[in-house]
């Protein structure tokens, strides 16, 4: 739709479609401007209609196609698109855009409510209109607010005068927890009373009242009744059964309505939610879950996930629920899918890795792989991913696999040099753990340092990796623990440009090492790093001044020689001079694997809700 000249669309004519579909390709997430662009689009020719040029209504319905592509859940734009498509094409186009429209948002009750009302104006096959009706029934039945729904199913078997299909409907209406449940169940009563007994409960039961009026009146003599006398007795019966099932779902719809009456916003909008909001679906949820009922609680869920698409947590929570229930894997995976392809911004990875990780549980190891490599096409620089793919590698075909994975980002040009320097942590911790190879991680992180001293998560696995190994090196002649720690964090003084802050923080990591494992003269080295790490403001400073002599003096000669040109340069990769705010926020990046880094629901919190 950005070259208009293939409709034959004068620049005149498309002007502000053209402005429309600019603002929408360069920010897509922006529903002002397809609201405007869709109002452009029906406004050409002076309005749409049949007699509209090719041209317009391509245009029209390209605009559409991709609004609803990127919201799908939008049901008012779905009826807008079948309303337009009737007028210029007919039945037949309308009927194809609200089935692509139920699939896209398959529990919504006002398109299944207007699909069906169309489909009773421009079918006349009874059978088609009422098969329509119950897959409408499957997917909305359920919804607390289901009533317009279930008053249009009503209505169209009035018009076909069909009073025991009438009778059959509200038979089911009353036992549902629904908003208007009161008014069907009397609705329900009076049909009731009109209906053969046969028709009205089963056959065991009416064998069973019929059974139980005989015997009071043996009870009373065993004078002969009249038939209608005997029938009067029997409906009380039918009727006080019909009662209890009334009380019971009205206290099923007293439970419910603390949550429903707290539901502000039913439908889906790209805007945020508020805080309230979201706990409401969290105790909603919890209460379904509890009560136990699968086809309810899928009901909710799927509620749910239309009003918070947006939100990460409701569509994790929906596939863990799905996964405890037996034989459910390929519900499990098209909760995943409908996530990761349509609702979740690739932006935020978790759920889709959360997929990959599904995927090689089930064995299809060559997808959870494509899972991760197509994340890594928007998000090249995504450390969580690339580390997850590498694990993914070294479960499935060993350590060396993964490693491979490391050197092959690392050596790729759309890596920038901070995703490189957790990338090479990571291999040093993979030659270590995976391997049991310490001397081969050892040497991973002298030979970078060079490099990559200006990443926190560098430091932080070196010194990690330093502490953990044996206080007494095996072999002769080789330095002690507590000399290789020392080492490293000279090196981290020296070579690193971070801030005091991440400096002072590394320094107590070290002075907690001396405290608790070190030997006869540690406090010595202890008072040493207090002084130069959190002294006065003037030694600090100093300290920071050797410290940027220490890293251009410990530099390969190139680089320190290129300094001398400018601060923050960069030559092989190694950056020079003061670190600007963006490498400073980048540098002190801790990497979290996504599944680390689910916080607690805020239940207190108030105001809109963060997608992220």
């Amino acid at each position: 739709m950005s070259d208009f000249n293939s409709f034959g669309g004068s620049e005149e004519e498309y002007a502000s479609v053209r402005k429309f579909v600019a603002e929408t390709e360069t920010n897509p997430d922006n529903f002002e401007s397809w609201e405007n662009l869709i109002k452009a689009c029906e406004a050409l020719d002076g309005g749409l209609n049949r007699n509209s040029s090719p041209q317009a209504l391509s245009t029209v319905r390209d605009a559409y196609d991709r609004l609803l592509l990127k919201f799908p859940l939008f049901f008012g734009y779905w009826k807008k698109y079948a309303d337009l498509e009737f007028n210029i094409a007919g039945p037949e186009s309308a009927e194809m855009v609200y089935e692509r429209g139920c699939a896209s948002i398959t529990n919504s009750v006002d398109l299944w409510t207007d699909y069906c009302s169309f489909k009773m104006e421009t079918t006349h096959d009874p059978a088609l209109v009422r098969e329509l009706f119950e897959r409408g029934a499957t997917f909305v039945g359920l919804d607390f607010l289901a009533h317009p729904f279930w008053d249009k199913y009503i209505e169209y078997e009035e018009r076909q005068e069909a009073q025991d299909r009438i009778f059959a409907i509200h038979a089911r209406i009353i036992r549902i927890p629904l908003h208007q449940y009161a008014r069907y169940y009397e609705r329900f009563r009076n049909l009731s009373h009109t209906q053969p007994l046969a028709e009205v409960v089963t056959e065991d039961d009416l064998s069973k009242f019929q059974a139980e009026v005989a015997a009071e009146a043996a009870a009373y003599g065993g004078v002969q009744r009249p038939e209608l006398e005997i029938e009067r007795d029997i409906r009380a019966k039918i009727d006080a059964m019909y009662y209890e099932v009334f009380t019971q779902t009205q206290t099923e719809v007293s439970k419910r309505w603390t949550y429903e009456s707290e539901n502000k916003r039913p439908y889906f909008h790209v805007t945020e939610l508020e805080h309230s909001q979201l706990n409401n679906w969290r105790k909603y949820l919890d209460f379904e879950e509890a009560e136990g009922d699968f086809g309810r609680i899928v009901s909710l869920y799927e509620r749910c996930l239309v009003t918070c698409a947006f939100y990460d947590e409701f569509w994790y929570r929906y596939a863990r629920w799905m996964a405890e229930q037996s034989g459910k894997e390929e519900e499990v995976r098209n909760i995943y899918i409908r996530a990761s392809t349509l609702f979740v911004p690739i932006s935020r990875p978790g759920i889709r890795m959360q997929w990959a990780y599904f995927e090689e549980s089930c064995g299809r190891v060559g997808v959870a792989l494509d899972i991760h490599a197509a994340i890594l096409v928007k998000l090249p620089d995504c450390v969580e991913v690339i580390v997850s793919w590498a694990n993914v590698e070294r479960r499935q075909n060993g350590t060396e696999a993964a490693i491979q994975v490391l050197k092959d980002q690392i050596d790729a040009p759309t890596v920038d040099l901070y995703t490189k320097a957790a990338l090479v942590a990571e291999w040093a911790v993979l030659l270590w753990k995976g391997k049991n190879s310490t001397e081969e991680a050892r040497s991973v992180f002298h030979k970078n340092v060079q490099w990559y001293a200006d990443s926190r998560v560098f430091w932080d696995n070196w010194l990690q990796f330093e502490l953990e190994q044996p206080a007494q090196d095996k072999e002769e002649g080789k330095p002690d623990q507590a000399e290789r720690i020392k080492h490293v964090f000279d090196e981290f003084r020296s070579k690193s440009r971070l801030p005091s802050p991440v400096k002072r923080e590394l320094a107590q990591v070290y002075m907690n090492f001396l405290v608790r494992r070190g030997g006869k003269d540690a406090m010595k080295e202890f008072l040493a790093v207090d002084r130069q790490m959190f002294g006065s403001v003037h030694h600090a400073a100093s300290q920071e001044t050797e410290g940027t002599k220490l890293t251009l003096a410990h530099r390969p000669v190139s680089v320190a020689t290129a300094s001398k040109s400018g601060g923050g340069t960069k030559e092989n990769g190694a950056s020079v001079g003061e670190l600007d705010e963006a490498s400073r926020r980048r540098a002190q990046i801790r990497y979290l694997n996504f599944y680390e880094a689910h916080p607690e629901p805020a239940a207190e919190s108030q105001g809109a809700a963060d997608f992220n």
